[in-house]
């Protein structure tokens, strides 16, 4: 290919990951349903977007080493000391009920189906025990079930996607060594690959754990020590054996995730937008490999596969995983139509499927068009269902916002009560044990001690949290906290505002919205409540009355509409209004917050 060819090539797949990504987004619907089309399109129509002539040998290496960093990344999220609560033992069985059933079964089918070698249906059943959590977390996000279901599933991709990664590395090794003869041969070679990618991943996590714990190497620089240490870890393992780099890469994530000692950045901005392009990257460039050609004898039977995968295998495994449990019954068929197959069952199938064809197993060609196969029908039915299914379930989670409030002030708990009173799930934090006791007092529920520490993780303790109001007497840690809970809650998070721009050595020079205005800072209101105001309910048939300033808005569908510096929402008849009074008290159809009568 001459530059001008390389160059265009290179463009056009990046331009496609993004801007199918860019659409995607817009059309509310997983990326993966535009990127495989849109990636086998190219390919087929354009020999400019082919990475094979573009990179030559090079492409199966990177591609090797960019599932080895979205690995690492998986990895660094598979923290097993949050995995508590009634959710544990639903996923760990999910996990490896799901892993065996699903490997068994797909393989069982894929030998008499697609007409491939017993190696090479293996190695297929082994791809395909993923569920895709890249797919996994925008279908949740869009169709909103309960928090139970949203948890369960998050932490069976989260933890499925790296193990499945390890299953597909070992299970490649055992299946190219099966062809030396000796049972004593075939079992050395296995374990020797196992041996390198255990030991290559341990050296990295040593390394990294005494570099990130004894230098201050701040965020950028240890950022890039990361990536760089998996790259070289995973390029050097895959020289020693092929392919052992994955098992690196895992090993090293889940180790620094639960060494002890280790205080990793709380939120990977780089590595998150460097996974979602390597995503986009990827699907593009291993979907423009899948020719026609290959498809024509694998569709229908995949087709099979996928239906029998998809009505039976994971029913199956969902039932068996709930079995004895207090999951709901909505719950279990939910968690049965919701596996999705993602990026790592397309990498590993293109990382591994040349070299099994190189090496002349039966059915190995197969492999690749198979899964694109099962990856485009699993995304294309679950993500056309899910929500009719969920809604048919009645598993979705109500429409009514559920906020949470950080600040244990008398004002802000007679804020809860209010918000309750107003038909509010309200969910409420504080860090000093008299304002705790008092929340407990009032009967509000009163969020673990952790939260907010845990929530600047992976954000799992916030699920279902539909915004956050941070109601502290310390402005900067207000400002700080919206800063960190930005990413942790899927709506707005909003802090009262500082006394004045001056005040603060954080407060004044961060963004996010501000609560009630400049006119009603923290000082004031705090005045105002000791003077003898009090935050009181009033049910919106008319105006507002004289003196009292609206502080939210309880929408008739459980939406709240909070009044901020820079939007005051407009009172509508069939509102709630949340209102702070002046000191002369309560007036007629009103309800003080802290009242028997308001509860």
């Amino acid at each position: 290919m001459t530059t001008n060819q390389i160059l265009e090539g290179l463009g056009l797949i990046v331009v496609l990951a993004v801007g199918s990504q860019l659409l995607a987004s817009l059309l509310r619907i997983p990326a993966l349903i535009l990127l495989l089309p849109v990636g086998f399109t190219a390919g087929a129509l354009t020999s400019t977007v082919n990475p094979d002539r573009l990179l030559g040998a090079a492409f199966s290496p990177m591609v090797s080493l960019a599932v080895a960093v979205i690995l690492y990344d998986a990895g660094l999220g598979l923290d097993l000391r949050r995995l508590q609560g009634h959710t544990r033992r639903v996923v760990i069985r999910l996990i490896w009920l799901g892993v065996l059933i699903t490997w068994v079964s797909a393989a069982l089918l894929a030998a008499p189906l697609l007409g491939m070698s017993k190696r090479s249906a293996v190695m297929l059943g082994a791809i395909l025990v993923v569920s895709g959590p890249t797919v996994v977390g925008p279908l949740l996000n869009f169709v909103r079930p309960t928090e139970r279901l949203q948890r369960i599933l998050v932490w069976e991709g989260s933890l499925i996607d790296p193990v499945g990664g390890i299953l597909g590395a070992l299970v490649f090794h055992a299946v190219v060594a099966s062809n030396r003869k000796g049972f004593g041969a075939q079992l050395g070679q296995f374990a020797a690959s196992a041996a390198v990618g255990a030991v290559g991943g341990a050296v990295g996590a040593a390394l990294l754990w005494l570099l990130l714990r004894h230098l201050r190497l701040g965020e950028v620089l240890g950022t890039t020590v990361q990536l760089a240490a998996v790259v070289g870890l995973a390029a050097a393992c895959d020289a020693v054996r092929d392919d052992t780099g994955l098992i690196a890469a895992v090993v090293m994530g889940m180790a620094l995730a639960n060494l002890p000692g280790l205080d990793l950045p709380a939120r990977r901005p780089f590595f998150e937008t460097l996974v979602s392009l390597i995503i986009g990257l990827l699907f593009i460039s291993i979907s423009a490999t899948v020719t026609p050609q290959s498809l024509r004898h694998v569709v229908l039977p995949t087709l099979g596969l996928v239906a029998i995968l998809v009505v039976v295998v994971r029913p199956l495994v969902a039932g068996l995983s709930t079995v004895g449990t207090d999951v709901p019954g909505g719950e279990r068929w939910f968690i049965g139509w919701m596996a999705p197959r993602g990026i790592v069952a397309a990498s590993t199938a293109s990382t591994f499927s040349p070299t099994l064809v190189s090496k002349g197993i039966g059915g190995a060609e197969k492999i690749l068009p198979a899964t694109f196969v099962v990856i485009v029908a699993t995304v294309m039915v679950y993500g056309l269902t899910a929500q009719p299914v969920a809604r048919r379930l009645e598993v979705l989670r109500s429409a009514r916002s559920r906020p949470l409030l950080v600040g244990g002030d008398q004002w802000a708990v007679d804020l809860g009560r209010a918000l309750r009173s107003a038909g509010l799930d309200v969910l409420m934090w504080a860090g000093l044990d008299r304002q705790r006791e008092r929340i407990a007092e009032a009967g509000l529920e009163l969020a673990p001690g952790e939260l907010l520490a845990a929530a600047s993780g992976t954000g799992a303790e916030l699920e279902g949290i539909t915004g956050v109001l941070l109601l502290t007497e310390e402005d900067d840690f207000n400002a700080l906290a919206s800063m960190t809970l930005r990413g942790s809650v899927e709506g707005p998070v909003h802090r009262l505002g500082p006394p004045s721009r001056s005040h603060g050595v954080v407060a004044p020079y961060t963004g996010g919205e501000t609560l009630f205005g400049a006119e009603l800072s923290r000082p004031e209101l705090a005045r105002r409540y000791e003077g003898g105001a009090r935050i009181v309910t009033h049910q919106v048939d008319g105006e507002i009355p004289t003196g009292y300033e609206v502080l939210f808005l309880v929408r008739p569908d459980g939406r709240l509409a909070p009044v901020t510096a820079s939007e005051r929402p407009t009172p509508q008849a069939g509102d709630v209004a949340i209102v702070l009074s002046p000191p002369s008290g309560q007036r007629p159809g009103e309800v003080v917050a802290g009242s028997t009568e308001g509860e």
